[in-house]
C-alpha cells in the first residue's frame, strides 16, 4: 500500500510539473520509482515512468489545447520526426546493462539540469507560422530529441522546449504547451516497446496516474500565479534535476 501511495504522490509530481514548465518530471519518474516506490529493476521503472508520463501530458495536453497555447503545426512537425527516434532509441536501450543505463541517465539529467538554468534568449514570436526553412530544422532536431527521449524513458520535454523555441522563435508559453505532444508521442513510444518485453509494473502506472489527476488540477491553478516568478521556479528546479542526477550517479557507481 505505502509503494503505491509513493507511486500516486510521483504521479502528482510529474503531472504538475508538465502543467507548469512542459517538460522536467518525465526525468524525477525513473529515479522515483528507483528510489521511492522501490522497483528494483531500470528498465521497468524506465518503461513505466515513460508511460505515466505520457498519458499525464495527454491529460495537459487537453487543456492547453483548450486555451488555444499550442502550435498543431510546428509540434507535429517536430513530433512526428521524433517519433523513430524514440523507438530507436528504446529498442536500444533494453540492449543495455541496467547499471551503465543509470549512470547515463544521471549524466543526460545533469545536462538537462544545466540547460535549464539558462534563461530564454527571447520572448520569442506569438504569431509564428511553420514554413519550409522552420521544418528542416524541426525534424533533425525532433529525430535527436527523440532518440534520447527513447533511449532514457524520459518525455524530453526541456529538451523539447528549447528545440522547438530554436527552430520556430516561437514564445516560451507556446514551446512548453506544444512540447507536449511530442513528450506524449515520445513517452508512448518508449513504453510501448518496454511493454512488449513484460518492462511496465502496471499497478504503478494505475497508482501514478490516479495521482496525475490532481496534479493536472493542480497546475491549472498554480500557472497563473507562477507566471510572475517563472525564471525563479525554473531555476530552483533545474537545481532539484541536478541534485537527482548527481544521488543516482552515486547509486548507479555504488
Amino acid at each position: 500500500m505505502t509503494e503505491m501511495l509513493l507511486a500516486a504522490l510521483g504521479g502528482a509530481i510529474i503531472a504538475l510539473l508538465l502543467g507548469l514548465f512542459g517538460g522536467g518530471g518525465s526525468v524525477l519518474a525513473t529515479p522515483w520509482l528507483l528510489y521511492a516506490v522501490g522497483i528494483a529493476d531500470a528498465h521497468v521503472a524506465i518503461g513505466t515512468g515513460a508511460a505515466a508520463v505520457a498519458l499525464n501530458a495527454g491529460a495537459n495536453l487537453a487543456l492547453q489545447a483548450r486555451a488555444g497555447t499550442v502550435k498543431w503545426p510546428c509540434a507535429l512537425s517536430f513530433a512526428g520526426a521524433g517519433l523513430a527516434g524514440s523507438l530507436a532509441g528504446a529498442a536500444l536501450a533494453q540492449r543495455v546493462d541496467g547499471t551503465a543505463l543509470l549512470g547515463g541517465f544521471a549524466l543526460a539529467m545533469l545536462a538537462v539540469g544545466f540547460a535549464m538554468l539558462r534563461p530564454p534568449r527571447d520572448a520569442g514570436d506569438p504569431a509564428v507560422r511553420l514554413d519550409a526553412a522552420m521544418t528542416l530544422k524541426l525534424v533533425p532536431a525532433g529525430l535527436a530529441v527523440g532518440l534520447a527521449a527513447g533511449f532514457f524513458g524520459i518525455g524530453g520535454g526541456f529538451l523539447i522546449v528549447p528545440g522547438l523555441m530554436a527552430a520556430t522563435g516561437m514564445t516560451l508559453a507556446n514551446a512548453a504547451a506544444s512540447s507536449l505532444v511530442s513528450v506524449l508521442i515520445f513517452g508512448l513510444a518508449t513504453s510501448a516497446t518496454y511493454a512488449a518485453s513484460g518492462r511496465v509494473d502496471v499497478p504503478a502506472l494505475l497508482a501514478m496516474l490516479a495521482g496525475g489527476l490532481i496534479g493536472v488540477l493542480a497546475a491549472r491553478q498554480l500557472a497563473p500565479k507562477l507566471a510572475g516568478h517563472a525564471l525563479l521556479a525554473r531555476r530552483l528546479f533545474a537545481a532539484m534535476v541536478i541534485l537527482t542526477a548527481l544521488y543516482v550517479g552515486w547509486r548507479a557507481l555504488g
